[in-house]
């Protein structure tokens, strides 16, 4: 004779959050009960796990059990274009982040800057008005330092590209 035995609902609430989550790839679901029953989401987006970790339960009661949900974000760091993405993300003097994927450029990213003259006045004694006269990649150069394989540009000017000879 066979026995017929129910899942306890802290295993059918584990369940749910694994037909929830199990599918999405920035997502790993892991289920133990070393210390007690715990689900864990080990989250590879930032703000995802940050969302989560405000709409989920850290726990969850039944009766005299007690699941624990832990959100872990991923300790992965931004790529250095990421963490530029970030600095200039609706700032109105860039144009647009290049992610280069040709073979012979991989892992070169470029921040373009909008294509005008920036000039602030900084006590420059060959300028009758003491102004500095440069672009925004040039100010971008200077202040931040040579980060891996991203580059300042200025974009395209017009659909026309002067090369002589």
């Amino acid at each position: 004779m066979s026995k017929v035995s129910l899942s306890s609902p802290w295993i059918g609430y584990a369940r749910k959050l694994y037909m929830l989550f199990g599918e999405d790839p920035d997502i790993n679901i892991v289920y133990g009960e070393l210390e007690g029953p715990e689900v864990k989401l080990y989250v590879n987006n930032s703000e995802k796990a940050d969302a989560l970790i405000k709409a989920l339960p850290a726990e969850k009661e039944f009766g005299n059990v007690t699941l624990k949900i832990t959100v872990i974000p991923a300790n992965t760091e931004d790529a250095p274009i990421d963490i530029f993405r970030k600095i200039f993300t609706g700032n109105p003097i860039m144009a647009e982040i290049v992610v280069d994927e040709s073979p012979s450029q991989i892992g070169m990213s470029h921040v373009l800057f909008v294509n005008e003259v920036v000039q602030y006045f900084d006590d420059r004694l060959n300028d009758p008005m003491g102004l500095e006269t440069t672009l925004y990649e040039d100010l971008a150069r200077e202040v931040f330092e040579q980060p891996d394989g991203v580059f300042f540009n200025t974009e395209l000017d017009g659909d026309d590209i002067i090369i002589w000879p």
